[in-house]
Order: C-alpha cells, then sequence, then structure tokens
C-alpha cells in the first residue's frame, strides 16, 4: 500500500479532521461529567430535559441566554439548580420598573471614613439570574450590555473584570403587555440563545405535584456540587478546540445568508415576512454553539445535525418580521425550518 494509500486517522466521518485529534478521552470525561450535571438537576427540577441542555451548551460555550415562557414553569428554579451543582456563585435580580442601572453594576459612594470606595452590585458573580428583564425600562436593561459582550464592568473610572464563567441567564413573560418593555434589539443580540420554556406534559406535571419545591424547600433536596467551576472553564477551552470542516463553516454562512431579506433570496418566506436577518453575530454564535453541541454529544468534530440542533435557539430572535409577518401571526421557527429544509446540506 502507498502511503498516501493509508487510511487516515479519525477517517469515521467525512467531517472529521484530517489529522489526528487527541481530545476524545478529554471530551469523553468532560461529557460524563455535564451527564451527572444533568442526573443531579433532575432531583428538582421535572422534565424541561431540553431546556437544561440548551442551558448547558450556552454555559460550555460561554454565552448567555434569554428565556421565554410564562410564569410557574420552573425557568428560575433550573437557573437556581444550575448554579448550586457547578458550584458557582448566583446573583439574583428581579427587573422592576423603579430599578436603576447603578442597582445592577454598582455605583461609587463616599464616607467620612473610607472617602470614595466602590460599591459593588449584584452583577459581580458567576451566575446572574435577571428575572423578568422585560419589567424594567430599556435604560435599565442596557446597563447589562457591557456585562454580557466583555465580562467586565465599568464603575466609575474603573474596570472590573468579572469571574469565570459568568453566564447572564435572563427570564421573561411573553403574556404581559402592561408594564413591560420590549428589549432593545442590540441587547437581544447579544444572548447567544433564546430558549422557549414549555408547558410539561401531564405525566411530568403529576410528579410535579408531589415533588414541588412549594411546599418543600430548596435545599431538602440536598444537591451535590458535581462540577466545579474550575472544571466548567476548563471545558469552554475545550469548545474551542472542536474541529468544524471548511463545508461545515459554508453550510452555516448560507444558512445566515438566507434569513436576510435580498432580491432573488430563494426562500420565499424570508423575502414576504423578514424585514432584517440574522447579522455576523448570528453566524458565529451557530459556529460556537455548534462545537458544544458535538462536545455533549461526544464527538471531536461537528457534524450538520449539530447546526441544525442549535439553529432555532441562535435564530429565534434574530430574525425581525415586518409588518405582514407580524400581522400574519409568522412563528420565526418556521422561517428557519423553512430555511434548514432549502439550504443544501454539505
Amino acid at each position: 500500500m502507498k502511503k498516501s494509500d493509508k487510511p487516515k486517522k479519525n477517517s469515521k466521518s467525512k467531517y472529521g479532521p484530517s489529522k489526528s485529534v487527541k481530545i476524545d478521552k478529554e471530551i469523553a470525561i468532560s461529557r460524563e461529567k455535564l451527564d451527572k450535571l444533568k442526573k443531579e438537576i433532575k432531583k428538582v427540577v421535572i422534565g424541561q430535559e431540553k431546556v437544561i441542555d440548551d442551558l448547558i451548551i450556552c454555559i460550555i460555550c460561554e454565552g448567555n441566554a434569554l428565556l421565554e415562557g410564562v410564569p410557574g414553569i420552573a425557568k428560575t428554579l433550573i437557573v437556581k439548580s444550575l448554579a448550586h451543582t457547578i458550584g458557582c456563585s448566583a446573583k439574583r435580580i428581579q427587573f422592576t420598573a423603579d430599578l436603576l442601572p447603578t442597582d445592577i453594576t454598582g455605583f461609587m459612594a463616599y464616607s467620612r471614613e473610607k472617602g470614595f470606595f466602590t460599591v459593588k452590585g449584584p452583577v459581580f458573580a458567576n451566575f446572574v439570574l435577571a428575572d423578568e428583564i422585560n419589567r424594567a425600562p430599556p435604560k435599565v436593561q442596557s446597563a447589562l450590555i457591557e456585562v454580557m459582550q466583555e465580562q467586565q464592568v465599568t464603575i466609575g473610572k474603573e474596570t472590573y473584570k468579572l469571574d469565570s464563567p459568568f453566564v447572564v441567564l435572563a427570564t421573561e413573560n411573553p403574556l404581559e403587555n402592561r408594564g413591560v418593555y420590549k428589549l432593545p434589539e442590540a441587547q437581544v443580540d447579544r444572548f447567544l440563545f433564546k430558549i422557549i420554556v414549555e408547558y410539561p406534559s401531564t405525566e411530568e406535571e403529576q410528579l410535579i405535584m408531589d415533588t414541588n419545591v412549594s411546599y418543600k424547600s430548596f435545599e431538602s433536596y440536598k444537591l451535590k456540587k458535581v462540577i466545579s467551576p474550575k472544571e466548567i472553564v476548563k471545558i469552554q477551552e475545550l469548545v474551542k478546540q472542536i474541529y468544524v470542516n471548511p463545508k461545515i463553516k459554508e453550510y452555516i454562512a448560507n444558512i445566515v445568508k438566507y434569513s436576510r431579506n435580498f432580491d432573488k433570496n430563494p426562500i420565499k418566506s424570508v423575502n414576504k415576512y423578514v424585514a432584517w436577518g440574522a447579522s455576523p453575530r448570528g453566524s458565529i454564535n451557530i459556529y460556537l454553539a455548534s462545537r458544544a453541541n458535538a462536545l455533549v454529544n461526544g464527538r471531536s468534530f461537528v457534524i450538520p445535525q449539530d447546526v441544525k440542533d442549535v439553529a432555532d435557539n441562535v435564530l429565534r430572535h434574530r430574525l425581525l418580521l415586518n409588518y405582514q409577518g407580524q400581522i400574519d401571526k409568522v412563528k420565526t421557527e418556521d422561517i428557519i425550518a423553512d430555511i434548514l429544509s432549502k439550504v443544501k446540506v454539505p
């Protein structure tokens, strides 16, 4: 056999790298730890498995998530359980109409004894739960933009870096139309994922009746810290080593390209209903999230299914509907499905 005819290592998929990649063992260990994390959370949270999976993917690719769903379906409980089982510090900010930006970031204070000093706000934590974020006006919501994008806070003349891992998990109630403020598009774009939290199934709801935290305290579940913040940071670094084939990159670029309204776009639903499609941040975030999705599935390389698995969460809040789309009550998920069905898979 000629040298060139020898089978390549890691040739189990046409999407894998041509050279041997020695991270399979690390991926297997990381996947096992993340599986333990999910198992521990299930002690408290009944159902919502996909939401938990999506949040874990979001965390390991250093993203922020916006959770949308009606009250009482465990959005806050999921976030609290995640923070506890990872052993992270967590702060909850209840967004209200009278909240000020300094209530989130912190402020400079003065006393005769100390002189000027900094009072750090609740964003100085690993997990920040921005509860009902749309109840505060845009000026207050925008206080999180620097935090989410740069993972730093500027108070007065000083800029403070935040500890890793750092994640903003915001919740919003889609039913309210009074006393709420739509999030600025610039801020919505900072969320890696927008996750829709659905009602539980009938079987799950029966279990919830017996295990709910309304009459059993959260502490009584005795959740264990199954993974450390340092291990999460290590997994975040491992995600960056997941291989992405050039054909997959082109696939991602085409999906984002066809989400935009332009002449001769073959996706008719986009031209009919979309005013603005995803920006390059959309393609970057699909690229990042598909690598994390590959890792949690035990692979060292991305396949098209990884891209499809994360597309909804990445794109649903990045497609802005025109008036026709709003009148016809079109769902962005339907448009995304149309795009995925028509963009050629490599």
